[in-house]
């Protein structure tokens, strides 16, 4: 069952959730507003960290890497290269996973992924072979990490079941971090979306992703807004679980989304988890996140999904 809630709420201790200040104080002993708690959402910190700016209402983002596959890098290579662009300023995956069906001698989109490994060479990129791995697959295992972000040339670039918060856009958009600009957004809604309950045997994750779609398409409800899952229900999904609902979130709007799972469902955003060698050097946050939240406030309306 779907339920829509009009107005905002404080999530206590990552498991209450209440609608009143004088309940929060109750909780947890300690007076707040609404625009601190505001502070205690997992998008506020992560956004926080990458905006270059002091203005949060007005965010100027950098991202810790990015992602395209075989249908849109070239334009995105080619339109940097052509505005100066000399080498990649971030981590850039480039996947051949999406228009490399075999055909006599290799496949049919075989010049552009050799213009891939080129630019590799040339920039700096990370190249995935043909065939190797899908791109979502690849970045899920590689270059995610709590508290990140992820800009990607393809809609369904989402991570957030991992506390990544991962974002598919248009490709100038890419570009433009290619040349050092800024992905630039006025901060967004935060809708808080209260699991409880278990899945029945049979029930899949597209099922679950399918219910939300259905509640919150038409009506906009989460448009150009965070998606940030929350509540006892998510500690019962496997990882392999939480991922496919994540991934299919994409069909919730028509406008730009993001979503993200609570990591450990009652505390604050881990920090990323390390990595070996050069990617680890090339990747690691400047400044980890390790912000506690004790209440946090959704400004944009509550989705309930329960599970009898």
């Amino acid at each position: 069952m779907v339920k829509l809630y009009d107005g905002g709420v404080y999530l206590v201790n990552g498991t209450q959730l209440t609608r009143s200040l004088e309940e929060v104080k109750a909780l947890t002993g300690e007076k707040t507003c609404q625009d601190c708690a505001k502070k205690g959402t997992m998008a506020y910190s992560i956004l926080k960290a990458h905006n270059t700016v002091d203005d949060m209402e007005h965010l100027r983002l950098k991202y810790d890497s990015m992602t395209s596959h075989d249908i849109t890098y070239v334009g995105i290579i080619q339109t940097a290269r052509a505005s100066g662009m000399k080498e990649f300023p971030l981590p850039y995956v480039l996947t051949n996973c999406h228009n490399s069906l075999c055909a006599v001698g290799g496949t049919i989109n075989e010049d552009d992924h050799k213009f891939a490994l080129s630019a590799a060479h040339k920039y700096g990129g990370i190249y995935v072979p043909t065939n190797m791995a899908n791109i979502h697959s690849y970045n899920r295992e590689t270059m995610t990490g709590c508290g990140r972000m992820i800009l990607g040339s393809d809609s369904h670039t989402r991570y957030g079941a991992l506390g990544n918060m991962a974002v598919g856009e248009g490709g100038g958009e890419l570009a433009k971090q290619l040349l050092g600009r800024t992905y630039d957004f006025s901060y967004p809604g935060v809708v808080c979306i209260y699991l409880d309950g278990e899945p029945k045997p049979g029930v899949g994750p597209q099922d679950v992703a399918l219910s939300i779609i259905g509640a919150v398409y038409k009506n906009g409800y989460v448009k150009n807004k965070v998606m940030e899952f929350v509540g006892p229900g998510i500690a019962k999904l496997p990882i392999e679980y939480r991922n496919a609902i994540d991934v299919m979130t994409t069909e919730t709007t028509r406008g730009d989304q993001a979503l993200l799972h609570h990591p450990r469902q009652t505390r604050g955003v881990q920090k990323a988890r390390p990595r070996r060698g050069r990617l680890l050097r090339r990747l690691r946050l400047r400044r980890p996140l390790q912000h506690r939240v004790h209440h946090r406030h959704a400004d944009a309306p509550l989705e309930h999904l329960h599970h009898p």
